[in-house]
């Protein structure tokens, strides 16, 4: 089997973005895998869409993997929007991984998504901790000393969020990016949202966020 198409870190997005997406997936018990989606409009962050998928356990015998299976509920939970952003904010790592294909940029390349990855944790790399400035970033980089991406100081007094291109995204716009749709949370407002729907959140406090029962 040929290996998967490396990822463009070229920037590949619409200026100016009119839409932002927000993906998160995680496990449902069994072995099933949820997936959520987000659409909002990239300027004013209002909710356009919020969808909910979720992929029944793999059969005995069958050779998909957890990472396989959580690609293929994001890729579900994007077909569920009414249209695809212009650009995806995942919940995950881009290249900031062992094999360069994290989850972000996994599904930005099986998409022909623009898309970044946004994690709450550190895989893989170093690099000095960022200022307690709200946006301040350094740069996170592999025991040779190549960038994989930024550790982004999203929240004074907070961990800083491991960012870094998915697909079709610069590593010198990936932070700045993250930082423009980041209000009050950690989180940028897009994956705020996909992460309280994959997590089950009440609908009531996801900003107009209809939570759905999840589809098969």
């Amino acid at each position: 089997m040929p290996p998967p198409p490396s990822p463009s870190l070229r920037d590949g997005f619409p200026d100016p973005l009119s839409t932002i997406g927000g993906f998160a997936a995680g496990p449902d018990g069994d072995g099933a895998v949820r997936a959520a989606s987000v659409l909002l409009d990239a300027t004013t962050l209002d909710v356009l869409a919020g969808e909910l998928v979720c992929l029944p356990a793999a059969g005995t015998g069958t050779s998909d993997t957890h990472a396989s299976r959580e690609q293929a509920a994001l890729l579900a939970a994007l077909e569920a929007l009414p249209h695809a952003p212009d650009l995806a904010l995942v919940h995950g790592h881009g290249i900031a991984h062992p094999q360069g294909m994290g989850i972000a940029a996994r599904f930005g390349v099986a998409a022909g998504l623009p898309s970044i990855g946004v994690a709450r944790s550190l895989l893989y790399g170093t690099g000095p901790e960022p200022h307690e400035t709200r946006g301040a970033y350094t740069a996170l980089r592999d025991p040779t000393r190549r960038q994989l991406g930024w550790l982004l100081r999203s929240r004074p007094g907070h961990p800083p969020l491991v960012v870094s291109p998915g697909h079709r995204v610069a590593l010198a716009s990936a932070a700045d990016l993250v930082m423009r749709f980041t209000r009050g949370d950690r989180l940028p407002e897009p994956l705020r949202l996909a992460d309280r729907l994959v997590r089950g959140g009440d609908p009531e406090e996801s900003d107009g966020t209809k939570l759905r029962a999840p589809k098969t």
